[in-house]
């Protein structure tokens, strides 16, 4: 870069780094602004969208493709609970350990 190219781009630099100092500078300033709050609302709000629409069609796909197996699991609820006799058993069971069943070492 040339000695007259720096001088140049430190100008423009200094120029875009200082605040509007003018009434019309700063009413631009306020109308870009908020110009380009809007767009980036807008943007997100079409990402959004995207993102909506991609996961829907990504459950459909997916509800589609297991069909198949829903009926099947619905055809076979009855006959689960047929084979049931209604009878549940819980509890607990605490086995106390024989000698023979305690290894020697652990004794000594």
């Amino acid at each position: 870069m040339s000695n007259e190219e720096s001088q140049a781009f430190s100008r423009q630099q200094i120029r875009f780094s200082q605040p509007p100092r003018s009434l019309a500078g700063k009413l631009l300033s306020l109308i870009l602004g908020a110009a380009f709050l809007v767009l980036a609302f807008m943007f997100s709000l079409v990402a959004l969208a995207v993102v909506a629409v991609g996961g829907l069609a990504v459950w459909g796909w997916l509800w589609w493709k297991t069909r198949a197996i829903r009926k099947q699991m619905r055809e076979q609820a009855p006959m689960a609970a047929q084979a049931d006799d209604g009878y549940i058993i819980e509890g607990e069971v605490v086995r106390e350990g024989t000698p023979s069943t305690v290894p020697e070492r652990l004794l000594r």
